[in-house]
This record gives structure tokens, sequence and C-alpha cells, in this order.
């Protein structure tokens, strides 16, 4: 039996299944990112919703996880040297489940590099860049008559989606034949974009053919189809 009650946020957040993965999480961007390389690697894992309503993110039990008081963030019983590990960043959590399961990573070095600089890319670029133009398109932001902050992000988000439509040309994914962590990191934050925060147009998302060549080819996949409702309501 596995042992999690060395961990607070268990209180929290009661694990039926602890000998399975602990996801703590929201079907967010980043939250999505983990709940679809679950299920793509068929990983077995227990997801617990962080409700963002009643403050859960920074309750003291979650705190003790991810002193950052972001989503996600994980709780393995059985991690390095098999014992319990916890780990927060989505992009972290990413490499490690990689290495984990021995999925969607490339074996060689150079190929591992490869993929780690397109998911630096999504962590430093697109993620920051497209939930800002989410703020001033979507949310708050939208009330400023001052559009020169959001029309700042809205430049670089162009940028950074041309730079990625360029990458796609002739490729299958991001990195070539294979879909990787850099797909799976890249793409729900693209269908935010042009979904949830509604900014399609804005940024001209017709012309980057390539780029919704390979969305909708994510969009495709059963265990995208799943890992974007986790956890549930």
């Amino acid at each position: 039996m596995n042992d999690l009650s060395a961990f607070p946020i268990t209180r929290k957040w009661p694990a039926r299944h602890p000998d399975r993965l602990q996801l703590y999480s929201l079907p967010t961007p980043n939250g999505v990112k983990v709940s679809i390389m679950l299920e793509e690697t068929g990983l077995p894992y227990e997801p617990h919703r962080v409700d963002f309503g009643t403050n859960d993110q920074l309750s003291p039990e979650f705190l003790s996880l991810n002193p950052n008081n972001k989503i996600p963030a994980i709780l393995d019983p059985d991690g390095p040297n098999g014992a319990p590990f916890a780990l927060f960043e989505s992009g972290a959590i990413l490499v490690y489940l990689a290495a984990k399961t021995g999925q969607l990573m490339p074996d060689d070095a150079a190929g591992r590099f490869e993929t780690l600089q397109w998911l630096m890319f999504q962590m430093g670029g697109i993620g920051p860049m497209f939930g800002q133009v989410g703020f001033f398109h979507k949310f708050a932001g939208r009330e400023w008559e001052d559009k020169r902050t959001r029309d700042r992000y809205l430049a670089e988000s162009k940028r950074l989606l041309a730079v990625l439509d360029q990458r796609l040309v002739g490729r299958a994914w991001i990195m070539g034949d294979a879909y990787s962590i850099a797909d799976i990191a890249t793409f729900p934050w693209v269908r935010n974009l042009v979904g949830f925060y509604g900014a399609g147009e804005l940024v001209g998302f017709d012309a980057f053919t390539q780029v919704r060549r390979v969305l909708d080819a994510f969009l495709a996949r059963p265990a995208v189809q799943r890992g974007l409702t986790i956890p549930a309501a």
C-alpha cells in the first residue's frame, strides 16, 4: 500500500487510489498539458480539481506541494528510486512523465534537446504572450481605451505564430513525423487563443495555415479529446 500521508495536500484531496499518480489541476491550457500527456501514455492517475473559485490554489495544503500556487502539480507514489515524488510546473512535469514512461520524447540526445528547445519556446513565449492577449482581448484589459499594451502582446503573438507556422512546413508535428511533448505543450495554447479567447480574427489566424492544420490533427486525437475535459467540474 502506497503511503502518501506525509504530503499535506492529501488531507484536502484524499487519494482514493494511492497507488496511482495524483494530478492536481484544472482544464486550462497549462493544466490539460498534463492530463493529455497522461491520457496519451496510459499511465494510471487520479485527477483532483483545484477550484480557483474557492481559492483552492491558495490553501495551505496546495501550497505545501506548489508554493507558487499554480496548477498543475503532481504527486507520484512511485517516483525516482521508488519513493513518492512531488513536482510542479507543466513543462517540468511533461519532461518527467516522458522520462518515466519512455514515451513522446526522442531517444537520441540531439532529438531530446531539440524537443526541449521547442518546449521552452512554448513556456517562455507562446504561453505568456497568448495569455496576455487573452487578458486584453477577453477579460478586464479589454476595457482599456489605450490599446498600445494589447497591441504589444498582439504583435509578439503574431510573430510567434509565424515562427511556429514556418517550423511546421513539411512536418506532421513540431518534431517532424513524431508527435511529442512539444506538441502537447503548444497546441492547447493555440486552441485557447482562437477558441476561448476568441482572438483568431485579431491575430489573423487564417493566415497560419500550417498551425491550423496541425491544430486540427491535435484536436482529432482521442487522448487529447479526453484530456481537455480533465479534471471534470
